[in-house]
């Protein structure tokens, strides 16, 4: 059955127009005259049967189909441009595209990334922020990096590291003292990460206590938010050290009562079962297993 898709050129001519609202500019863009694309609008609407643009006397609006229509078509026009200029840039090479939690991959991925590509130069890493699971099957993602159980349907899952947060804060919040004991820590306005809603509830309970408000305070999605809103003194927040290494270094953050929290979630490398002989993954799975193993051996010597 032949595919109802609208001629490219028209879509072109539509993103274009959506997004200035205006004919003569989408014209301008795109390098053609005013009437092209107003044949090419009028092209898609007839297509569609659906009116995209109101016609007034100061321009054209999108109507509310036109608006809907707009945003779809954009991120998809952004898709094949992104996939052609892979395909384009990439030919004799493999490119590996890896979601992954953003402050991880900032902070400790990235760091040791070169490595990797020294290795291996005819490999290409991309990388996107994910911060929660999804399904391979309905993305184009080679693999991924999230913190979880490892339970992953339909996925080989790789152990690499812990998490281990322990509190920090900016020194003025509670100056002047350094120490804190975790009933100090209490009291203090807490920072919530809503991937980790019940962290809070975690550490105090390994520290036999009970804080009716542990799920209460302003809640971030990133470790990087928690550590911006930490370092300017809205509270408290559970943060990897790992992650925030320089913000210790300098004194930005601190750590007042350095007590982590056992738990079964991890760091985890996940690769869907239908590419799990991929050789560029293979060769980046052995990879980030040695880098991730060295890296914990490291701490647990820091910590002896």
């Amino acid at each position: 059955m032949r595919r109802k898709i609208p001629p490219t050129q028209a879509l072109i001519c539509f993103e274009s127009s959506a997004r200035h609202e205006s004919f003569t500019k989408a014209a301008e863009e795109l390098s053609l005259t005013q009437s092209a694309v107003c044949r090419q609008i009028a092209n898609l609407e007839a297509f569609l049967d659906i009116q995209l643009f109101r016609r007034t006397r100061r321009g054209v609006k999108l109507t509310d189909a036109g608006q809907i229509y707009s945003r779809r078509i954009a991120s998809r026009l952004d898709a094949v441009e992104r996939d052609t200029l892979s395909v384009m840039g990439n030919q004799g090479t493999a490119t590996l595209e890896l979601a992954l939690v953003p402050t991880f991959g900032t902070q400790w991925l990235l760091p040791r990334l070169s490595h990797f590509l020294r290795q291996h130069p005819q490999i290409t890493v991309n990388m996107t922020n994910r911060t929660r699971p999804f399904l391979f099957a309905d993305t184009e993602f080679d693999a991924a990096i999230y913190f979880g159980d490892g339970d992953w349907s339909g996925t080989q899952t790789h152990y690499l590291m812990p998490e281990a947060p322990i509190p920090v804060c900016s020194p003025a919040l509670i100056a002047p003292a350094r120490e804190l004991t975790p009933e100090d820590i209490a009291q203090l306005p807490l920072l919530q990460q809503t991937t980790r809603p019940y962290a809070w509830r975690q550490w105090f309970a390994a520290a036999d206590m009970r804080v009716e408000h542990d799920l209460n305070g302003t809640r971030l999605e990133l470790f990087s938010m928690l550590a911006q809103a930490a370092m300017h003194g809205m509270g408290i927040a559970l943060i990897p050290p790992f992650l925030i290494r320089q913000e210790l270094a300098d004194g930005r953050l601190i750590s007042p009562c350095p007590r982590s929290f056992e738990t079964d979630n991890g760091y985890y490398l996940v690769i869907p079962e239908r590419k799990a002989e991929s050789a560029a993954l293979l060769a980046f799975r052995d990879w980030i297993l040695q880098q991730a193993h060295a890296w914990v051996k490291e701490a647990a010597s820091l910590k002896m």
